[in-house]
């Protein structure tokens, strides 16, 4: 029974990835995506399936506010557990939106985000270059933070894996997009300082050596930051029906907010080759017992490893619509080879995907199946309060093909989502919480988010790539947004970690409180302020409780016509005018 799982979920993935491309499209928000009618796409959907589309950011307040019009029962089929979205999946998803006259605002207000979606007709594919954003944020931070997300947790977790330490940061940075029919281009870069900090003592590198089953380095103070980086950064081509990219890209695979086990913007983005359907997909008898569904795949290369050097990553996700309220998704990755590893050939490759075994832990750095993680994730609008409230769950096991084949080896990090109150309509709450410490395997921290052979295995540039709750951590998080008007909010949180002390010795507590407030004008400006307070214990790290605060502010400015028309470049720079109106 147990081989039959795995292999029936091995042919999952074998299908999607070679007889879905052919597939017919479904536009998000039909009435009914598994009537006949529904397959076939109408001519308005052949610009959706045709003209290639840029990612929205991940830290934009756009998935925030589909989330919230989402379990209000206002939109359908968004597929939280898959994100980033495209400009053009967002603006399909509003397309029928049927909600009440207080989340018409929030509708209206997104659409206008994704003004030119809104503007394109069936025979149009504008061919623009678009500035869609310009920001600085300063930062400071007093006091001692945590910022080793492998080994001793983070005080800022979820920022692109940004450089921050005690004292001042400073980031300014810009977006900018250019889409020509199938083809488009994304880049967004940052000038980042950050200040310099201490390495650490023999005694902690002796405790991460153990950590790692490595052997002992030292750990110099760090040099300050001051240096340009590329983030998102992103070629793509539309065919079939699939967006193809290539560049620095994101990802975010889990239904949760504040945490996503399998692969979250913890990290800086990473190189890599993708593979995604951007719209819903209906087929034929599968669609009518699975629904309509999605998928996500990617090859890329990671940064920053030693244990061994220049490692690959390569993974896939499918999400499922059975139900109107209920969403599934199934992912697995791993990463494979390297320098002085297993050589990257496609019998490897292969070998690793098809792999059913469980455990690749070797002393040799040849033939191994790679260090692998699989995922299982729901979101379910609860009966009898289908409006209100939403139970979501994100699982990863390592080693096995599914947390639904090996529940026992899983750890879980459940979560609520109650999207208004009575009587306060603009008030929302969310809670999750979870635990990497759940099988005795875990005991060490060489389970979760470690392998044997690939010991730096989950870490992109030195940051971890999955969930906060890190290697063998216990914690959760709590916040509530009361929303002004649609992009406009204060938020209130507070987060909480233990850290086993079979991983860091005598154990580690970490709390932070915090508040944000988010203003946006009319006419683009946005103002961000952050105030949060944290107290952490660690003894290996400190003989005393730590005290840190961070202050942040963020302004920045998102034009609405600031676009120069590809047909008008050679024309403007001939005769030197500003291509800007």
């Amino acid at each position: 029974m147990r081989i039959s799982t795995k292999a029936l979920a091995i042919a999952s993935v074998i299908m999607v990835l070679f007889l879905a491309p052919g597939s017919p499209a479904q536009a998000v928000g039909t009435s009914d995506p598994l009537t006949p009618d529904s397959s076939r796409p109408s001519p308005e959907d052949r610009v959706s399936t045709d003209a290639s589309s840029t990612y929205v950011e991940l830290d934009s307040w756009v998935y925030p506010a589909i989330e919230r019009l989402a379990a209000q029962g206002v939109i359908q089929y968004e597929f939280l557990g898959l994100r980033p979205w495209t400009r053009r999946a967002i603006y399909q998803m509003l397309e029928n939106a049927q909600g009440t006259e207080s989340s018409e605002e929030l509708v209206q207000a997104i659409k206008k985000e994704l003004f030119r979606e809104a503007t394109l007709g069936p025979d149009q594919l504008e061919k623009d270059i678009f500035i869609d954003g310009v920001y600085t944020r300063s930062q400071f931070i007093a006091g001692t933070p945590l910022n080793d997300s492998y080994h001793f947790g983070q005080t800022l977790a979820d920022d692109f894996g940004r450089p921050y330490g005690h004292g001042l940061q400073q980031i300014t940075g810009f977006e900018t997009r250019a889409e020509h029919g199938r083809l488009s281009l994304f880049v967004r870069g940052e000038y980042q300082r950050s200040p310099s900090a201490p390495g650490y003592s023999t005694a902690i590198a002796g405790i991460i050596a153990v950590q790692d089953n490595n052997p002992i380095r030292t750990y110099s103070n760090q040099p300050a930051g001051d240096a340009f980086r590329l983030l998102d950064t992103y070629a793509s081509v539309e065919l079939l029906g699939q967006q193809f990219s290539f560049g620095k890209q994101s990802y975010w695979w889990g239904p949760g907010s504040a945490s996503s086990m399998m692969l979250s913007d913890d990290a800086e983005p990473f190189y890599s080759f993708r593979i995604n359907r951007t719209l819903p997909l209906s087929i034929p008898l599968v669609s009518r017992l699975l629904g309509p569904f999605r998928y996500d795949n990617f090859f890329g290369k990671l940064s920053g490893h030693m244990y061994p050097r220049q490692p690959y990553f390569y993974g896939q996700k499918i999400n499922f619509f059975p139900t109107k309220n209920l969403e599934l998704g199934f992912s697995r990755d791993a990463v494979i080879a390297g320098d002085g590893s297993t050589p990257l050939t496609f019998g490897n490759f292969w070998k690793s995907f098809t792999s059913m075994s469980s455990g690749t832990y070797s002393n040799s750095l040849r033939n191994v199946d790679g260090a692998r993680h699989a995922s299982f994730d729901f979101r379910y609008r609860l009966p009898g309060v289908r409006d209100w409230l939403t139970l979501y769950t994100d699982s990863l096991v390592h080693d096995d093909v599914s947390p639904v084949d090996a529940p026992r080896h899983a750890a879980i990090t459940p979560g609520i989502y109650l999207s208004r109150f009575p009587y306060l309509s603009k008030l929302d709450l969310h809670v999750e919480g979870g635990s990497s410490d759940i099988t005795p395997r875990a005991e060490g921290g060489k389970y979760y988010y470690y392998e044997g052979v690939y010991r730096d295995c989950y870490l992109n540039k030195r940051n971890l790539m999955g969930s906060w709750l890190g290697r063998e951590g216990t914690g959760g998080q709590a916040w509530s947004t009361y929303w002004f008007n649609a992009q406009s909010t204060l938020q209130v949180g507070y987060r909480t970690l233990r850290v086993s002390r079979f991983f860091v010795p005598q154990g580690e507590n970490q709390q932070a409180a915090y508040g944000e407030l988010q203003y946006r004008w009319k006419d683009g400006l946005a103002l961000q302020f952050l105030l949060q307070a944290e107290r952490w214990a660690a003894p290996a790290l400190a003989p005393s409780p730590q005290t840190d605060v961070t202050t942040q502010v963020q302004v920045s400015f998102s034009p609405k016509s600031w676009k120069l028309p590809l047909r008008q470049q050679l024309a403007a720079g001939a005769l030197g005018m500003d291509g800007f109106h």
